[in-house]
């Protein structure tokens, strides 16, 4: 078995990563992939909590009409079906896995209480955090970052559809350059765009590391744990 470099950690996930190539809703064959990760770096004896995004089906900016705090919570609200995915996938191959969000939704998922956030992880539950902070004006990212810090987690992993982090946008500017690490300070005064500044001060703050890398790359997840050099380091 491999040795991992961390014991505790938290995956955040975006919506779009869950939609593959449809560019929405749930792909169930690119889910149950990503959920195939999360179980080989179950089995290594990582305690895994997970944040999931929801641009696959809504995001708060896009409601330009509307009232900002309704959109925010529009897309709250559909983070709780990807989750739910993600934790039915899990269930099906047989890995207990537990829902927890930030706006009361009893019928489908438990509150979030991080006692029994930390009750689940150190049973070998995968934990599923919905509803971002449960708070408008604020991204997944942030709530990624909060998680962490809350549960006490070794390193936050952006698993993103990019390999790392760049010093300009890779899809528009092919002379891009990948960034192997970074420091919060700088990442801040680049104004880089993987991760809000808010959510990079929470990590900063709070000694967080965040590992950016591509979730689709061969053996991510478990390369990331492990220690392997991935993606992009902020530190």
């Amino acid at each position: 078995m491999a040795q991992t470099k961390y014991k505790r950690v938290v995956i955040k996930l975006s919506g779009e990563a869950l939609a593959g190539e449809k560019g929405n809703g749930i792909d169930e064959k690119v889910l149950g992939s990503i959920v195939d990760q999360i179980i080989a770096v179950r089995d290594l004896g990582v305690e895994i909590g997970i944040i999931v995004g929801a641009g696959n089906f809504w995001r708060g900016r896009q409601g330009k009409e509307m009232d900002r705090c309704t959109a925010d919570h529009m897309g709250m609200l559909a983070t709780v079906i990807n989750a739910l995915a993600i934790q039915d996938a899990l269930e099906r191959k047989g890995v207990p896995a537990r829902v927890q969000t930030a706006l009361t939704i009893t019928r489908v998922a438990e509150p979030y209480i991080l006692r029994k956030a930390m009750s689940h992880l150190h049973k070998g539950r995968v934990v599923i955090f919905a509803c971002g902070t449960g708070n408008p004006y604020f991204t997944t990212d942030t709530a990624a970052a909060l998680r962490s810090a809350e549960i006490d987690a070794e390193v936050l992993l952006l698993a993103k559809n990019v390999d790392g982090i760049y010093d300009s946008d890779p899809k528009v500017n092919k002379d891009a350059v990948k960034l192997e690490n970074v420091s919060y300070k700088e990442y801040i005064e680049r104004g880089l765009r993987a991760m809000d500044t808010t959510a990079i001060t929470i990590c900063m703050e709070n000694q967080i590391p965040v590992l950016a890398f591509g979730l689709f790359e061969d053996n991510a997840l478990v390369r990331a744990v492990t220690g392997e050099k991935i993606g992009t380091l902020i530190k």
